[in-house]
């Protein structure tokens, strides 16, 4: 099981929020892998290019297994599922299923936009973390 389990709930704009925390995880040294529905994931491809005007959070699409080189180099992925060997540590979760391999992060963060639908299916996947035996932790971005 991963190391920890958070949810960041009542985001306003999840895109926005991710792209903060992938930067911030970007600096601290983290290989990270976002997952998401391709639709959100071509939103955020877009958004991580232009959130931020003199910055830049070196990213890729994982569309099939990447070469090696492009593992090695790259340290954000953005992936529809959790389940190729990307080597990253920290998994941020914007509305993809569980991980089939849930212990090969050490982190996980689930985003969760305040929208009644987003917030229903992050209630869904808070309970199959406990039910995996994990105790997610819950951060209401809403509040401050």
């Amino acid at each position: 099981m991963p190391g920890s389990v958070e949810f960041h709930t009542g985001l306003a704009d999840p895109l926005a929020y991710a792209c903060r925390l992938v930067r911030k995880a970007y600096r601290q040294g983290f290989r990270v892998l976002v997952t998401a529905p391709a639709a959100t994931l071509a939103a955020l491809d877009r958004e991580l290019w232009v959130f931020e005007e003199r910055e830049f959070v070196p990213h890729q699409r994982a569309r099939g297994a990447p070469a090696a080189e492009a593992i090695a180099r790259t340290p954000v992925w953005l992936c529809e599922d959790a389940g190729l060997p990307l080597e990253c540590r920290l998994l941020v979760n914007l509305g993809a299923p569980l991980p089939a391999d849930p212990g090969a992060f050490e982190r996980v963060i689930g985003l969760v936009s305040h929208a009644p639908d987003a917030a229903a299916a992050g209630r869904e996947r808070w309970k199959r973390w406990k039910a995996l035996g994990c105790e997610p932790v819950h951060r209401n971005a809403a509040a401050g």
